[in-house]
């Protein structure tokens, strides 16, 4: 019998945040059910950047060698601007985040980062009941009993909601207000690097920076695709949680204005896009708003992010790793658990939050505030792009 068979943890969602939290437990011994609304999971999303403080994680949980197959290995990011071209600032990557931080950055698909731990989850026997939905719960002085959509009655020590940015946990636990639209439309592509043009292909990530908009482009899949990102600013798409569907060149094109020659190709280059309404919440103040009792909230359920620091899917990992560290510490109640977790994770995650919103500010800064920014990173280069804080091992 292992310390942890007592315990039973019930997870709510099985994406990127949800799975990584099961594998950690599961890790640990510590039993896990884990339910997800979709028949089967299927390949969407779009590339993702995971910096040192999330790789680092990912190798703990086993997880290196199979990564190192699938993502790409940046050896620099290049801030440029969108209307001139011109290069603002270079900040090495590669060799030098593996020096200063003990682990790569990397650029990979979503798609295949959730295939490695749905992957690692089954292989450590987490119980994944596919097309299931929770709809509610509650707690007894004992135990926490949870009923799905379909009518399915579950019992678990404790519940984590990990059901995204329209969290239905969320909603019961802390009935607040729905996430806010941010005023800013993404657009998003995947393109084969061997259809594009020798010049066009790059191993590198890079930020455009321009009035009311902003591009990065980096590979995925082992540099064999480019993962193509453009944020303008827009109103608000009608069918608010439909945050993926067909978006078009026209409508991009008259967003951005005009750009330069150099971000105009790249743009022209993409054969299809998909769209999504970017949504955030205010930056968490307390955390009450991630446990209470038996629940606790994890990643986007929690604290959804602009995507201007690119660590949406990196704090719900560092909160999966943190969760299950303290689901697995002796004499504690699960309530003292998840409360200690939330202490220890509320206040790097609203830190996250804020840089994402001002860097948003940042990025599509116009007039004064534009040179301004142009002109420090010209100066200052890499300590302003460099993020210590974030990628070092301490938080």
């Amino acid at each position: 019998m292992t310390r942890h068979e007592h315990k039973q943890v019930l997870i709510a969602g099985g994406g990127i945040g949800g799975l990584a939290a099961a594998l950690a437990c599961a890790q640990r011994d510590i039993p896990v059910q884990l339910l997800e609304r979709t028949a089967q999971f299927a390949e969407v999303g779009a590339g993702i950047q995971i910096g040192p403080n999330v790789t680092r994680i990912l190798q703990a949980l086993g997880l290196g060698a199979a990564l190192a197959q699938v993502a790409a290995f940046p050896k620099k990011l290049q801030a440029r601007d969108a209307q001139t071209g011109q290069v603002l600032g270079t900040l090495p990557l590669g060799d030098r985040a593996q020096a200063l931080y003990g682990a790569p950055y990397a650029t990979l698909h979503r798609a295949d980062l959730h295939g490695l731990l749905h992957r690692a989850a089954q292989g450590r026997g987490v119980d994944i009941l596919m097309g299931q939905t929770l709809v509610d719960w509650r707690e007894t002085q004992d135990v926490l009993e949870a009923r799905t959509e379909g009518g399915q009655a579950l019992k678990a020590s404790a519940l984590i909601g990990a059901d995204g940015v329209w969290s239905a946990v969320r909603q019961q636990l802390l009935d607040d207000e729905p996430p806010r639209f941010t005023g800013h439309l993404a657009y998003r592509a995947l393109v084969s690097q061997a259809e594009l043009p020798a010049h066009l292909r790059s191993d590198q990530v890079t930020v455009w920076m321009g009035p009311r908009l902003h591009v990065v482009h980096y590979p995925v899949r082992s540099g064999q695709w480019l993962n193509v990102v453009a944020i303008v600013h827009g109103a608000q798409p009608d069918q608010a949680q439909d945050w993926d569907h067909a978006g078009h060149t026209q409508a991009l094109m008259k967003a951005m204005g005009a750009v330069g020659p150099d971000l105009h190709e790249r743009l022209a280059s993409v054969p299809a896009w998909r769209q999504w309404a970017v949504h955030d919440r205010a930056p968490l103040s307390s955390a009450s708003q991630m446990a209470q009792g038996r629940v606790a909230l994890l990643g986007d359920a929690s604290h959804p992010m602009r995507p201007y620091l690119a660590q949406g899917a990196g704090m719900a990992i560092e909160d999966a790793q943190v969760l299950a560290q303290c689901l697995s510490a002796a004499d504690a109640s699960v309530s003292a658990q998840l409360q200690a977790y939330a202490a220890q994770r509320w206040s790097r995650n609203a830190r996250v939050q804020a840089r994402a919103i001002r860097n948003g500010r940042i990025f599509h800064a116009q007039g004064a505030l534009a040179l301004g920014r142009n002109l420090s990173m010209r100066l200052l280069g890499p300590q302003l792009m460099d993020v210590p804080w974030l990628y070092g091992q301490g938080f």
